[in-house]
């Protein structure tokens, strides 16, 4: 097959899209099939070292999202010359924005079967960014329609799959969720992260995200502040960038936890990352926004348990006091769980190795059901010309 898939967050961004449609291309293009990333152009590196093509159109930052590159494909002359040059069997497009419409106008002009995926809670997104839920909502209107146009649309969990619905789209969803590159961790990383950030013997809670208030990362520092007051020794390691780092450093200085918090910033090394992981003791992800956190699966990975919120697409998987830990969306419920990990460290331990055993699934698993799903479309299509 030739796969073409469109996002507008891509390497060097390590968002959550962005690592998704980065695993998607890779482990496509490793089973012998021939895909290419439609991307915003950006500082990818060599190129040489990816398996899949990258076409990408000229591009600048969004404002008040500076991270994220945007741009007009269609007025790009390079990269439309290269596009006609494709010759794709099926377009996924992981973005309702610009590249999607890149996705949606490919398929048309060529007649083939388009997939879209709805990774995020756009609505959370929209209302952060203006402000206005008048605004908020008339984009996910927008949004809706975008995906109203897709041959097949897909969710990467079941809440996700509900999110959609709530925002009016009333067609199938098929829900297709995330996998992680399932790789052998060395034991020697656990102590190379604990030297190379200066992390003391105390135990360890992590989180690693963007520094974004819509994380719920506030009941993460609330919790912290708790638990100082109670007298239960912690450190609380918090790995990512993001939008609201200078907030969140002084909302730690405010709350009296400084010294008991390590904020790391964006960590690329793989063992130091891993290493941190292996590190904690849980993994604290209280998040409601997050659509099928890969955190989540890569913490399960280094058999730490993580603590999510109760209903959230974060907990699709885990059973409370089983593989992970169950809080409400709540400072205090944060609080009163991790205490309660902490006092029975075998115990928790447990449920560190039933995660390892139960919650991670490899993406070569995760593409093969990808695949089998793309050629279905692309019989069905073709039937129906």
């Amino acid at each position: 097959m030739k796969i073409g898939e469109f996002s507008d967050s891509f390497l060097p961004i390590i968002d959550g899209v962005g690592r998704v449609v980065y695993n998607y291309c890779e482990t496509i293009a490793n089973k012998g099939h021939e895909c290419t990333a439609i991307v915003p152009l950006d500082k990818f590196g060599y190129r040489g070292r990816f398996p899949f093509e990258i076409i990408d159109y000229y591009s600048h930052s969004v404002p008040l999202m500076s991270k994220y590159d945007a741009g007009l494909p269609a007025f790009d002359l390079h990269y439309n010359a290269r596009l006609k040059m494709t010759n794709f069997d099926i377009v996924h497009v992981h973005t309702p924005f610009i590249a999607g419409a890149e996705g949606i106008r490919y398929a048309r002009e060529h007649d083939i079967p388009l997939v879209g995926t709805f990774h995020s809670k756009y609505y959370d997104d929209l209302l952060q960014l203006t402000g206005s839920k008048h605004i908020a909502g008339l984009g996910t209107d927008i949004i809706v329609k975008f995906y109203e146009q897709c041959d097949e649309v897909w969710a990467v969990s079941e809440s996700s799959a509900k999110t959609l619905q709530e925002y009016g789209y009333q067609g199938k969803i098929e829900v297709m969720p995330n996998g992680m590159m399932i790789k052998e961790l060395d034991p020697a990383w656990k102590d190379l992260a604990k030297q190379h950030f200066g992390i003391d013997d105390d135990p360890c809670l992590l989180f690693v995200g963007q520094m974004n208030w819509k994380k719920n990362i506030l009941k993460i520092l609330e919790a912290a502040s708790l638990l100082k007051k109670d007298g239960v020794k912690f450190n609380l390691i918090m790995a990512g960038k993001g939008p609201h780092e200078d907030e969140i450093r002084e909302k730690i200085r405010k709350l009296g936890i400084e010294e008991d918090t390590y904020i790391v910033g964006h960590v690329l090394r793989e063992d130091l990352l891993m290493g941190l992981y292996m590190l904690a003791d849980l993994f604290v992800f209280p998040s409601i926004y997050d659509n099928g956190p890969m955190v989540v699966r890569e913490a399960a990975n280094a058999g730490t348990p993580s603590i999510v919120t109760r209903g959230s697409s974060a907990a699709e998987g885990i059973d409370d006091m089983v593989n992970g830990f169950y809080c409400e969306d709540d400072s205090a419920s944060i609080c009163e769980v991790i205490k309660k990990a902490f006092a029975d460290r075998e115990g928790t331990r447990r449920i560190g190795e039933q995660a390892k055993e139960t919650i991670p699934v490899a993406w070569d698993e995760i593409i093969d059901t990808v695949l089998d799903r793309y050629q279905y479309l692309i019989e069905k299509h073709k039937k129906l010309q």
